[in-house]
């Protein structure tokens, strides 16, 4: 059974989910689908071609599937789409996708966001992120499954994030940061490797072993790019315990548009 407050504006062609809330004051538009139990909060605003998964908590004063912040926008049609059980705290704002890249803003699964972060146009956020208060995104960014982005940092368009990243409060992005890294500052700057936050999930020492090693190739022995990642495959073909996680940083290093922070 949904729960709707009956100040709540629901356009009819909406499709809402079974066990959905509603609170007083929200507008949800004719596009905007919504998971089954998910709770949407008082105030919020959902429009345009929003899809949001089961079990998710929008809490009030939110601003969900808006028009993308980007002048070139005429109006096509792009999507907002969030993925199951994923908090997203007040006065979060995200945006449609632009025709200009891939027509598509998305958010993975189980993703924990808290209040005023901005996720602008064609973002691609994995599943398990933290995006602390204040995180700004700006479009095209990309951040891995497992990253962890601190309270009041700014993202530069185009930048990607790689997996199981820490980068501290008040941290300018503006450069590819590879994935495992401990980051923070302004200007950006490698602390290390993230390695509590790997032993939190579960890594054996001996996969953090080797990803330090990796780590000491790329930013402590004075190596180029090209020498280090020659060397990280090398790693990688001869310890099997440790080879998906390599690859997953060679792969990064590989793709980076922008340059990695070094």
């Amino acid at each position: 059974m949904s729960l709707i407050h009956s100040t709540a504006l629901i356009d009819p062609a909406a499709e809402i989910g079974p066990g959905v809330s509603v609170g007083p004051y929200a507008v949800i538009g004719p596009q905007v689908r919504l998971g089954a139990r998910t709770s949407v909060g008082a105030h919020c605003v959902i429009e345009g071609d929003t899809r949001i998964g089961e079990d998710c908590r929008i809490f009030q004063f939110c601003s969900l599937g808006a028009v993308p912040q980007d002048k070139k926008y005429a109006g096509e049609p792009t999507r907002l789409t969030i993925g199951a059980r994923n908090t997203i705290r007040e006065f979060c704002t995200f945006n449609l996708g632009t025709a200009q890249d891939r027509g598509e803003t998305t958010i993975g699964d189980d993703n924990w966001i808290m209040a005023y972060v901005h996720i602008a146009h064609d973002c691609v956020v994995g599943n398990q992120t933290i995006l602390a208060n204040s995180a700004q995104l700006a479009g095209h960014v990309q951040v891995g499954d497992w990253a962890i982005v601190g309270g009041l940092s700014g993202v530069h368009q185009f930048t990607h994030i790689g997996a199981h990243v820490m980068a501290g409060f008040g941290s300018h992005i503006a450069q590819d940061v590879p994935p495992f890294m401990l980051v923070d500052g302004h200007p950006l700057a490698v602390r290390g490797l993230n390695v509590e936050g790997l032993r939190r999930r579960g890594f054996s020492a001996e996969r953090i072993a080797l990803l330090k090693l990796a780590y000491r190739v790329l930013y402590r022995e004075g190596h180029t790019l090209a020498q280090a990642l020659a060397q990280i495959d090398e790693l990688a073909g001869t310890h099997p315990e440790s080879e998906a996680d390599l690859t997953l940083l060679s792969e990064f290093l590989r793709s980076a548009t922008r340059g990695i922070v070094r």
